[in-house]
């Protein structure tokens, strides 16, 4: 089973995003590996990383990805980095599900 850049906890799940912000388009794109090592997803947006508008644009793409509504998906840490930890409430037997489903088919 290869890696996947979640990991489940109490609340739903825990995804480890580089975002590429001013990148053209909205996307989740694909999960990779950093050079240290941890597996992220990969994605872009096209707002411009001020004022926590990269921020927002991943949250309601990550929220619109998985169908669920945009409070249901938050930041949680890395919010002036490139790699970020985003949060998503729900049960997370069903989001790692989703997930999958969107990004190795």
């Amino acid at each position: 089973m290869p890696a996947r850049p979640y990991e489940a906890n109490a609340d739903g799940l825990r995804i480890r995003v580089r975002l590429t912000p001013r990148g053209g388009r909205d996307a989740l794109e694909r999960i990779d590996t950093l050079a240290d090592g941890h597996v992220v997803l990969k994605a872009r947006v096209r707002a411009v990383p001020e004022k926590g508008l990269a921020n927002a644009a991943l949250e309601a793409l990550v929220a619109k990805s998985l169908r669920l509504p945009k409070s249901a998906v938050s930041v949680v840490a890395g919010g002036t980095g490139r790699v970020k930890l985003v949060g998503v409430s729900g049960r997370s037997a069903e989001l790692a599900e989703k997930l999958d489903a969107l990004l190795i088919g």
